[in-house]
């Protein structure tokens, strides 16, 4: 017709077509509202406590740890004297692959992206001072997270603080490691015994520690939409669910410290439903999946933050911007902690002028802009609310397809997840690349000369890492070595057994082992893993036909 207009069309990251107006009639024909619920009750779209923010606001931590362990203590005491409510701690990739900073393969990594930790040692220094009755911390860790969370409740007991009521978290989800960011050990079957020996022995002894955090974040960060990102996380969250039931224990008994490290850039709308979303469904799963009975334990308790890939090296003053919105996302959404990036995170360890910003605009939201006045503003929205409903239905194809195709476990020993990532992280790059996908600063509105400014990066000390590898020798030197001997012997021998090895472990890390000694010990006996390399991009819906057709 003559007065037809003609509108671009929008499809989200998740592959969902985005109308122009959306009304009652949009809402009722996703599903309508029957998982909307009350803030605080099942299915906890709405938020998993009934006032959220208005009792209590998000606690706010900056990633942070660079260095030695006095270095990183230094910087924990200035965000804690600028308002930061918890810490989030970065370790050095030698310390997350289990490395001794002597090792040889440690060599230019020592402190470089995070706090280098060889023994208990370490721990007393960089926790020196803080009150961990009043401050949480999240420990970053993957392949050497059971000896890390072993050091970290070992350093509490020692300074006398009640494990019991001790509250924490680790970064301890071993499969996104293999999908994500590769900071593996073992093979796939032993890393996540070793997940469930931390799940087990936290449920005993350190009830209020969250022992594992599940993050989709780094799946995102990957290459993976909004929905897959969710989709997987619950995935491996049921493999590691499983393998704790397995051994006994009751899901009530451990569910509720279950928690979540999830993403957030791109769309604001669709990130604030890809979390409503989320929610009600691990609240469904948990209930009839496991048969939880306890509230608490359908919870998806989460920390959410930006992603490094919403940033730019380019004009970074612009992630300031970004930034804003994505703590606005992480309040809109209910999140329980928000880690904030900060603007020169695209090219540098942040300083710590640039994560003073992140924390002002965390507290901004709070104080000034009022997301903490009510519960879920969004809740009701039109759009909002058929779009939650949809992307969880994408969520649950994804699960059902994951499982039909054999299980995220073995999807991930195959690389089959791993393939399917990078290939859409690499049609990303090219949609970047080509202007079809808009990024301001980088392929919209650039500034004439962006390519040749100067940043400031964080320079690799090497007199830091030279004082990290002579400390170790002196703990060696000082240390009782007939103990150490005993203790890495019991871990070597529960390993080739079925004991929870986290005892064995924190006996050993109470006589100042080292992280390299006790990870040795357990490659003795686990091996190595090797990743599979695949160049084909399996479609989860055609291995799901094809096992059906074999089991038939």
């Amino acid at each position: 017709m003559k007065n037809e207009v003609t509108i671009r069309p929008v499809v989200n990251e998740s592959g969902l077509p985005i109308q122009p107006l959306y009304t009652a009639d949009d809402v009722d024909a996703s599903g309508g509202l029957a998982m909307l619920g009350r803030p605080g009750e099942y299915p906890f779209t709405r938020g998993i406590h009934r006032l959220m923010y208005r009792k209590q606001p998000f606690t706010m931590r900056q990633y942070t740890g660079f260095g030695n362990a006095a270095d990183t203590n230094r910087r924990f005491k200035y965000l804690i004297a600028n308002g930061q409510t918890g810490l989030n701690v970065a370790f050095d990739l030698a310390t997350q692959c289990g490395l001794d900073s002597d090792d040889a393969r440690a060599a230019g990594e020592v402190g470089r992206v995070g706090m280098a930790v060889d023994t208990l040692r370490d721990f007393e220094i960089a926790f020196d001072g803080i009150d961990l009755d009043r401050i949480t911390v999240s420990l970053t860790v993957n392949g050497s997270a059971a000896i890390l969370i072993a050091m970290y409740l070992a350093m509490a007991a020692k300074r006398g603080f009640d494990l019991k009521t001790l509250r924490g978290t680790a970064q301890n989800d071993i499969l996104k490691e293999f999908v994500g960011r590769g900071t593996w050990i073992f093979p796939v079957e032993p890393s996540i015994r070793l997940v469930g020996d931390t799940i087990e022995y936290c449920a005993e002894h350190a009830p209020k520690y969250s022992p594992v955090s599940v993050c989709g974040y780094h799946i995102r960060e990957s290459g993976a939409t909004p929905t897959q990102e969710m989709a997987w996380a619950f995935c491996i969250a049921r493999a590691y669910a499983d393998e704790v039931v397995r051994r006994g224990v009751p899901i009530d008994d451990f569910a509720d410290r279950l928690s979540y490290n999830f993403n957030i850039y791109g769309n604001l709308f669709e990130q604030v439903a890809k979390f409503r979303a989320g929610r009600g469904l691990w609240a469904k799963i948990v209930r009839e999946q496991y048969d939880a009975k306890k509230p608490s334990s359908m919870w998806l308790r989460m920390i959410a933050g930006g992603g490094g890939s919403g940033l730019t090296a380019e004009q970074p003053e612009l992630n300031i911007v970004r930034g804003a919105y994505y703590a606005l996302v992480g309040a809109l959404s209910g999140a329980q902690t928000m880690a904030l990036c900060c603007y020169d995170e695209a090219y540098t360890i942040p300083s710590e002028y640039a994560q003073r910003i992140s924390l002002r605009t965390m507290q901004l939201l709070v104080e000034e802009i009022g997301l903490a006045d009510t519960v879920d503003p969004l809740g009701g929205s039109y759009y909002v609310e058929t779009l939650t409903n949809r992307m969880r239905d994408e969520m649950q194809r994804i699960v059902a397809e994951t499982d039909a195709a054999g299980g995220i476990v073995e999807l991930i020993e195959q690389g089959v997840i791993q393939a399917r990532v990078s290939a859409q992280a690499y049609r990303l790059r090219r949609a970047i690349e080509s202007g079809e996908f808009p990024k301001v600063g980088v392929n919209r509105y650039r500034t004439e000369g962006e390519s040749e400014r100067d940043v400031e990066m964080h320079p690799y000390d090497e007199a830091a890492a030279a004082a990290q590898v002579a400390a170790l020798q002196r703990v060696r030197a000082e240390r009782d070595a007939a103990a150490v001997a005993r203790a890495l012997a019991r871990i070597e021998a529960d390993a080739r057994g079925a004991r929870n090895l986290m005892p064995a472990i924190v006996d050993a890390v109470q006589a100042y082992a080292s992280v390299g000694e006790i990870t040795e010990r357990l490659v003795g006996v686990f091996g190595r893993y090797v990743e599979p390399v695949r160049f084909d991009e399996p479609d989860l819906a055609e291995l799901a036909r094809a096992r059906a057709e074999v089991v038939a």
